[in-house]
């Protein structure tokens, strides 16, 4: 049987390098991390975290593909080269974030109601031979039919890959997938196509790729912070479950905090980071343990809680 690839989606605030090499190192099974999109700031300069987080040196994953967020091709410019330059052979190109901050300003998933727009940007990359480009969409911004216009311009394109969101911008991670005008691009697409949305289960995996079985592979994100064990079980064909799987996360999660702490300053920087984390990790907690984590405002509270959240029972099956 086919094993179809699995790409971690990029999600800001929390897949940094801090969690991606702890991801790796605790679960593996995933075939390429993604950095959250790197932009460009104020006179060609990048912001110091971005320039951080994907710094080879820091990054112990096999491999990490650096994302961008292109709106004008000067800018996809300025970013291919300056990663080019750290020795990155492998670079996504951000066309799909919906929110509002980034797509009123014609960037993410606010590009692809303009053909001519997303077409200068793939322009840009044919000037880096050396640089496999993939582009993360969605089918359209308000339009699913928008990603119909638009594969002509990308099946022409050098593409390594498309990532496919079934979703339009406007519903952001709202309301439900659209598998019908996903299956439209599908059977144009040339390129490798990975699908990407509300992917949570192994069977979510069986699902999308036995309705679509050309698939590349598929992208997770949301349901990899949920579940970090998600493309270990598809690889090894095994749910991990009972104490095994609280000790394996347990572990982990105290990686994470010990990484964090290095990393932050004061109590309240990391409680706020560990909150974040929680908003997807181990969703079927005890309501209760939740709260008392979210509610913490000292360290002591948060460890306090978290111990209960890794008692056998629990977490709800």
């Amino acid at each position: 049987m086919k094993k179809y690839k699995i790409h971690f989606a990029p999600v800001q605030g929390l897949t940094d390098w801090t969690f991606r090499n702890l991801h790796a190192k605790y679960f593996g099974g995933v075939d390429a991390y993604y950095t959250p999109f790197i932009r460009v700031e104020k006179e060609d300069s990048f912001r110091s975290r971005d320039m951080k987080d994907c710094d080879p040196e820091l990054n112990s994953v096999e491999l990490l593909v650096p994302q961008v967020l292109g709106g004008e091709p000067a800018e996809l410019d300025v970013c291919l080269q300056m990663l080019e330059g750290r020795g990155y052979k492998q670079v996504d190109i951000n066309m799909g974030c919906p929110f509002t901050m980034i797509s009123r300003r014609g960037k993410g998933a606010g590009l692809l109601p303009h053909p001519e727009r997303v077409e200068a940007l793939l322009e840009v990359v044919k000037d880096f031979p050396e640089i496999q480009c993939s582009v993360k969409m969605r089918l359209g911004w308000e339009d699913p039919g928008e990603c119909l216009k638009l594969l002509p311009l990308l099946n022409a394109a050098p593409l390594a890959a498309i990532f496919l969101h079934a979703r339009v911008g406007v519903q952001e991670y709202k309301g439900e997938t659209d598998k019908e005008a996903f299956e439209a691009f599908y059977k144009g697409c040339e390129h490798p196509l990975y699908y990407n949305g509300d992917i949570l289960t192994l069977e979510d995996i069986q699902t999308v790729t036995e309705r679509f079985p050309r698939l590349e592979g598929v992208m997770i994100g949301r349901g990899l912070l949920a579940n970090p064990a998600l493309a270990q079980e598809y690889v090894e064909d095994k749910v991990l479950a009972g104490e095994e799987r609280l000790r394996k996360f347990k572990a982990f999660h105290a990686e994470l905090l010990a990484g964090y702490a290095e990393r932050l300053q004061g109590d309240h920087q990391l409680l706020m980071k560990m909150k974040t984390f929680w908003e997807y990790f181990m969703p079927s907690t005890d309501r209760k343990v939740l709260k008392k984590i979210h509610k913490s405002n000292k360290l002591t509270q948060y460890n306090e809680a978290v111990v209960k959240a890794f008692m056998p029972g629990d977490e709800e099956e």
